[in-house]
This record gives structure tokens, C-alpha cells and sequence, in this order.
């Protein structure tokens, strides 16, 4: 629309400077075939007709809804069944079409792509993704399959996650995840509720992080999108802990005392050492930035959560695992871990082996800090539950660790003029403090110069910042 309009501008000036005689004829034709302002007549048009086509066929729809939502208790089961699959199947194939054709047209006739045809074939598919959700749900009622909710939102998000792979379209792939996820939930408050029973959706439930894993990531790089990927590990990391419960430590006792070591350093160790090139087909790094810093941020999560004492102490918890679990559900964290396990040693090795020449002295010092951070994450709440009580000084320790990452992020900031880490760091160790001081007992008269303190600090380092960075930048501009 931005470009649109700087094209509408200058042809309008150019359109004056040919007729004040600043340029030529030809001149003028040569800038409306450079900056295409000669199309714009040609592109309005097309774009009144998609809309008009877009409204009247919304308008359609709604008709179409209307009349079928009257006589929906009149039909059969079996004609509201053939007319769902028909609206399905017609509007799958003319989203198809329509999404399809301007490309097509576009490598035959060397056109530019209409952009606004295939958005409104995406459209349609996004309408017949949504609309197979409705015939899976009739689909069962005619058939008599007693299912689950949880498994009609798992049936409906994995047929919505073949047509994202298949037509490699973002807005399904956001959809997939996003149904998915409702089913999770859905089947996770199941599967507390009655343990005993076995199903293919308790299954999908209890293997949620592997899927989300399996699943999303690999769909991010066919739809090229970093906000699938950034859902799908998003989706992992949740479902890992809700599937595992780490928190706090000692709610379970009844279960092998590394599962909560596991749980909480597998996903920074996975994000950190994550690497595009990992695939054999791949060539360049999209998503390894992305990863890294959602590793940064589990890392000030877990740090943080760990700062607090209630979380090395025991609760009677209510949502704490039950201990009815037959022998196959025990033995379905253990394979999780297992598969996560070996792939975060398999990148970390990979990533060790990227390094040909010697490693510079920031990136060793860098690599050896967040291997310290890992390693405190799994050896102390082990030796906490496994060997002995190391309540206070696991508070502390992770507090120094919340102190260094938050350090750490500023130093960035500052080496790198950038605000965001610089931002986040100062954000997490204002976060540390007032947690520390609304934890413990302390008077009124302090917590308010705390605030107070912590307040003037922030405002204080940001202009500051903000006048390092101006300073650097005419600096810059001069030479």
C-alpha cells in the first residue's frame, strides 16, 4: 500500500514535469515502465472485481448458511452429511483454483503475481479448513463413533495440518497448531481425570512435546515461517512441563528424581543449540536466531522460577501426578526424554563440529557460561531431590545465575548499541529484586524505597542508553 501510493505520487509529478517540459515524452514513459505507475488503473480495477466478488460471495455464504440452519432439523443425518462434504469439496477446490491460478499464470504469461486472487484463495482454504471440522464432528454422529472432544480437535487439527503441509500456507499451519493445542488441553484435563483408559488421543496427550517437535518444525521450513516455528517449540516447551510436572521439586517424590532435571534444561539446551543446517536440504540459517534468544528466554524462566525458597520446599498438591499410573504410562516420559535427549547431544555435538577453526575467545566464553548454566540445572535440583536438602543453597545459586544472565543480556546490549537484550536484562534484574523483596518479610518503609529505587534506576540507565546510542550514531555520522 506504501509503495502504491509513493506510485500514485510520482505519477502525478511525473505527469507535471512533462508537461512543464523538465523532461521528454520518452523520458516519462521510460520512469512509468521503471516504477509500473502506468498499471495502477489496470490493478484497481482487478482489485474492485476481487472485492466485489469477495462480498458477494460472503453474502452468498450467509445465505446459504441462513437457509440451511432452517431446515437443519428437517433433514437427515445423511443429507446434512453429503451437503457439509459438497461445501467442503466445492470450497477446497475453488480456494485451490483460485489461490493456484496467478502463479501459474504469472511463470506462463512472465506477469506479475496477483497477490490479491491468491489472498483470496487462501481465504477460501482457510473457510474449508474450518469446515472440516464440522464434518468430522457430523461424520461421527452418523456413524455412531463415541469420541472424545479432545479427539475431535485432534482429528481436526491433524487433517487441517496435512493440507498446511501440502498447499505450504501459513494461515493453516497457524490453524493446525492452534487446534492441536486445544485438543492437548483438552485430553490432558481427560487424562488426569480417568488415567486408567488408553487411547490414541491419550497417546497423542502424553507424546505432545515429541509431536510438536516432529510436526511443527519441519512445517516451518516448507512454509518458510518463523511464527509456526516460534508456536511449534513454544507448543513443545508447555507440553513438556505440564507432561513431566518439575514444580515445585519436591511434589514428586514418588517419581525418578532426574525427570524434573530433565524437564527444565531440555528445552534451553534444544533452543541454544539449535541449527538450521541440521537438515540435510537446508542451506542457511533462518530459524537459529529465534531459537536462541527463546532459549535466553527459558533460561531467565527456569532461573527465576528456581529463585523462589517454596520451590524447593514439599506441598501436599492437589494437581500433583497421580500414583494409579499403569506401567505403560510410566514408561512414556522416560522414551520422551530419551528421543529429546539424544537430539540435544546430537546438536551440541553438531555444533562443537561447526567450529573448524580454533573457537574466538568470546564465543568459547559465551559456549562455556551457558554449558555452567545447563549444568547447574540438572545436577542441583537432582542432588536436591536424590541426595540431600540443598534448599538455600539452590536459592542462592540460582539467583547468582539470574543476576549473571541478566548481567549478561546488558553487556550485550551494550556491546551491540542494541535495545532489546540491554531492555531485557534490565527488566530481569528489576523483576529479581521486587521478587525478592515481595518474597520475604520486610517492612513497608523498604519495599517502598525499593520501588522507588528500582524506578529511578530504569529511568536512569535508559536515558542514559539512549544518549550512548544518539552520541554513537553522530559520532558515526561525521566520519
Amino acid at each position: 500500500m506504501i509503495f502504491e501510493n509513493f506510485q500514485r505520487k510520482l505519477r502525478q509529478e511525473a505527469k507535471l514535469w512533462r508537461d512543464e517540459g523538465l523532461i521528454s515524452s520518452s523520458q516519462h514513459d521510460q520512469i512509468a515502465e521503471r516504477y509500473q505507475f502506468n498499471k495502477l488503473d489496470a490493478v484497481a480495477r482487478e482489485r474492485f472485481v476481487l472485492a466485489a466478488i469477495g462480498i458477494g460471495g460472503l453474502l452468498l455464504v450467509l445465505g446459504v448458511m441462513i437457509f440451511v440452519g432452517a431446515n437443519w432439523q428437517i433433514w437427515s443425518r445423511e443429507a446434512r452429511f453429503i451437503l457439509l462434504i459438497s461445501l467442503f469439496l466445492a470450497t477446497s477446490f475453488t480456494g485451490f483454483y483460485t489461490w493456484r491460478q496467478p502463479a501459474i499464470a504469472a511463470a506462463k504469461e512472465g506477469k506479475k503475481l496477483n497477490r490479491d486472487k491468491r489472498l483470496l484463495g487462501e481465504a477460501l482454504l482457510f473457510l474449508s479448513a474450518l469446515i472440516l471440522g464440522a464434518n468430522i464432528a457430523l461424520m461421527g454422529q452418523i456413524f455412531n463413533i463415541n469420541g472424545s472432544t479432545a479427539e475431535l480437535f485432534f482429528a481436526w487439527g491433524f487433517g487441517v495440518l496435512v493440507m498446511a503441509y501440502a498447499l505450504s500456507l501459513n494461515s493453516l499451519g497457524v490453524l493446525a497448531i492452534i487446534l492441536i493445542q486445544i485438543g492437548y488441553w483438552i485430553g490432558l484435563r481427560d487424562f488426569w481425570s480417568s488415567p486408567g483408559e488408553l487411547s490414541w488421543a491419550r497417546l497423542a496427550v502424553r507424546h505432545m512435546p515429541i509431536l510438536s517437535w516432529l510436526l511443527f518444525v519441519p512445517l516451518a521450513y516448507i512454509c518458510r515461517s518463523r511464527w509456526i516455528f516460534g508456536m511449534g517449540i513454544v507448543a513443545f516447551t508447555i507440553s513438556l512441563q505440564y507432561n513431566l510436572n518439575p514444580l515445585p521439586l519436591l511434589t514428586l517424590s514418588d517419581v525418578v528424581p532426574w525427570v524434573a532435571s530433565f524437564a527444565l534444561v531440555l528445552p534451553p539446551a534444544l533452543f541454544w543449540s539449535y541449527d538450521d543446517l541440521l537438515f540435510p536440504t537446508i542451506n542457511y540459517r533462518l530459524f537459529q536466531p529465534l531459537a536462541r534468544n527463546l532459549g535466553l528466554l527459558c533460561f531467565g524462566i527456569v532461573f527465576y522460577l528456581l529463585s523462589f525458597r517454596w520451590q524447593w520446599q514439599s506441598f501436599d498438591d492437589a494437581f500433583s501426578q497421580p500414583n494409579n499410573f499403569s506401567s505403560v504410562f510410566r514408561s512414556l516420559p522416560i522414551i520422551d526424554l530419551g528421543i529429546l535427549s539424544g537430539l540435544a547431544v546430537l546438536q551440541w555435538l553438531f555444533m562443537l563440529r561447526q567450529r573448524n577453526n580454533p573457537m574466538r575467545r568470546e564465543v568459547f566464553f559465551k559456549t562455556l557460561i551457558i554449558s555452567i548454566f545447563l549444568g547447574c540445572i540438572v545436577v542441583i535440583p537432582f542432588w536436591h531431590q536424590a541426595i540431600a536438602r540443598v534448599t538455600e543453597f539452590g536459592v542462592i545459586v540460582f539467583n547468582v545465575l539470574l543476576v549473571t544472565l541478566a548481567w549478561g543480556l546488558i553487556q550485550e546490549g551494550l556491546k551491540l548499541r542494541d535495545r532489546r537484550p540491554f531492555w531485557c536484562g534490565m527488566l530481569l534484574l528489576t523483576l529479581q529484586v521486587i521478587s525478592r523483596v515481595l518474597e520475604y518479610d520486610t517492612d513497608l518503609l523498604f519495599k517502598s524505597l525499593v520501588f522507588v529505587t528500582c524506578g529511578y534506576c530504569l529511568i536512569t540507565a535508559g536515558l542514559w542508553f539512549e544518549k550512548r546510542l544518539s552520541s554513537s550514531s553522530s559520532s558515526g555520522n561525521k566520519k
